[in-house]
């Protein structure tokens, strides 16, 4: 689980969000990102002179974009910058580490360095930060059994040693980042209710795409 603590008071109301296509960010997880707009540039060193927390969202494929601005959804995941670093040409490389989802209360006007904010509703989601209970081990083998046909499907070479190692919350978290869904199967992942929720879903999406009616590597 993520290490960052705050009362829900000390929550913050406004946000940076930072819409990406199939960057999905989940309590627990840590994304890689290779900042270079100008915008996100200027969003990431406004973060780093504050708490460190950017909103990623999922732009939402259902609406037409406005203006050059993608429609989003409307929950999203709150990253901490963990780690970052500045390169020669100009470009920050960040990790964020996912704390807990937030709901999109209302989008607010850009800021003047043209990054986009919104307001945030934090009250649905404050269970994020508590430990995760343990699933039962039948879950576990359903997930891992529904993984192999999916992978080999992709013909991905695995470390199934490294996999089996890894708890069931961090393997979970995990799968549902880096396997290549549909934007709306990743918004139903980090929409689900908990890590049960999560592991159903996640389960199912990787029996549908190792089915033989599903082509492997489809596109997400």
């Amino acid at each position: 689980m993520p290490a960052f603590r705050t009362r829900p008071a000390a929550l913050p109301e406004e946000i940076p969000v930072f819409p990406l296509k199939g960057a999905l960010l989940l309590p627990g997880g840590r994304l890689p990102l290779n900042i270079f707009e100008p915008r996100y540039l200027a969003m990431v060193e406004d973060a780093l002179g504050a708490q460190r927390l950017i909103g990623m969202v999922l732009p939402d494929p259902a609406y037409p974009a406005e203006g050059g601005r993608p429609a989003i959804y409307r929950v999203g995941c709150l990253g901490r910058i963990a780690s970052f670093a500045e390169t020669e040409d100009g470009r920050y490389l960040i990790t964020l580490v996912g704390t807990l989802r937030y709901r999109v209360a209302r989008e607010l006007p850009d800021h003047p360095h043209g990054y986009r904010r919104v307001q945030t509703d934090f009250s649905s989601f404050l269970t994020d930060r508590d430990p995760l209970p343990p699933q039962p081990a039948d879950r576990r083998s359903g997930l891992l059994a529904a993984l192999r046909p999916y992978f080999a499907a992709r013909r991905v070479q695995v470390d199934w040693a490294a996999i089996e190692r890894m708890d069931t919350p961090a393997l979970v978290t995990t799968l549902c980042m880096i396997c290549p869904f549909e934007e709306r199967e990743q918004q139903a992942l980090l929409e689900a209710a908990g890590l049960a929720e999560r592991m159903e879903r996640l389960t199912a999406l990787l029996r549908i795409d190792a089915s033989p009616s599903s082509p492997a590597g489809r596109p997400s």
